[in-house]
C-alpha cells in the first residue's frame, strides 16, 4: 500500500521487450537505498515488483495487463517518474489509501496559472466518473491529489508550487497521458450497495 506522497523523481534507463511483458530499469538513488527483490516501488502510480536492484538503478517487469490499462508502455529512455516505497506499519499516513492498481488512463486538458497556485484540468473517463467526488481523493501519476472541481467528464486538482516541484505535475503539458488511479473505498461501498 502507498500514500500517494511522491518520495522521488526517477529516471527511466533501458527498457527491454519480453514477449508479452517489458523488463523496465529506473535510476533512482533514495528508493534504491534500501529496497530488496520483490519490494513494491509505485511507479507513476503503478505498484512493481523489484527485479534486482544494483547501485543507484532497479528493474522491474511489466506485464501486459499493466501496459494495457496504464501509460508506462509510451516510456523511453530519459523518461521522468513519480517513485514511492511501499507504506511501512508506524510511518505517518500523509496522502490517502492508494493500491498502485491504475484503473486507466487520462489526458491533460489544460492547465491555468494563478499568482501562487496552477489549476489543472484532466479528462475523466465514463467508468470512472461515479467513483469521483469533488474534494475526494484521487492519484494522477502516483500523486494524491484533492479534486477541486468535477464535471461530466473531467475533474480539477488545485497544485501549490511543492507539488509542481517536487514530483512531475510540473512537466505535463495539455495532450499529455496520466494514470488515474480512484479512491478504492468508493468502490468497495459501490460494491456493499449493489449487492
Amino acid at each position: 500500500m502507498f500514500t500517494g506522497l511522491v518520495e522521488e523523481i526517477g529516471t527511466v534507463g533501458a527498457t527491454e521487450q519480453l514477449g508479452d511483458s517489458v523488463r523496465i530499469s529506473i535510476h533512482a538513488p533514495k528508493v534504491t537505498s534500501d529496497a530488496t527483490l520483490g519490494d513494491s516501488i509505485s511507479v507513476d502510480g503503478v505498484c512493481l515488483t523489484v527485479v534486482t536492484n544494483e547501485g543507484d538503478v532497479f528493474t522491474a517487469d511489466v506485464m501486459q495487463e499493466t501496459l494495457n490499462r496504464s501509460r508506462l508502455g509510451t516510456y523511453t529512455e530519459g523518461s521522468r517518474v513519480n517513485l514511492e516505497r511501499a507504506m511501512q506499519v508506524g510511518d505517518r499516513f500523509g496522502g490517502h489509501i492508494v493500491q498502485g492498481h491504475v484503473d486507466g488512463v487520462a489526458e491533460l486538458l489544460s492547465r491555468e496559472a494563478s499568482e501562487h497556485w496552477e489549476v489543472f484540468r484532466f479528462s475523466l473517463p465514463e467508468q470512472l466518473n461515479k467513483y469521483v467526488v469533488e474534494k475526494g481523493s484521487i492519484t494522477v501519476n502516483g500523486t494524491s491529489l484533492t479534486v477541486s472541481s468535477l464535471g461530466a467528464d473531467y475533474f480539477e486538482v488545485s497544485l501549490i508550487p511543492t507539488t509542481l516541484a517536487d514530483t512531475t505535475a510540473g512537466d505535463l503539458a495539455p495532450g499529455d497521458p496520466v494514470n488515474l488511479e480512484v479512491d478504492v473505498v468508493a468502490k468497495y461501498v459501490e460494491k456493499m450497495v449493489t449487492e
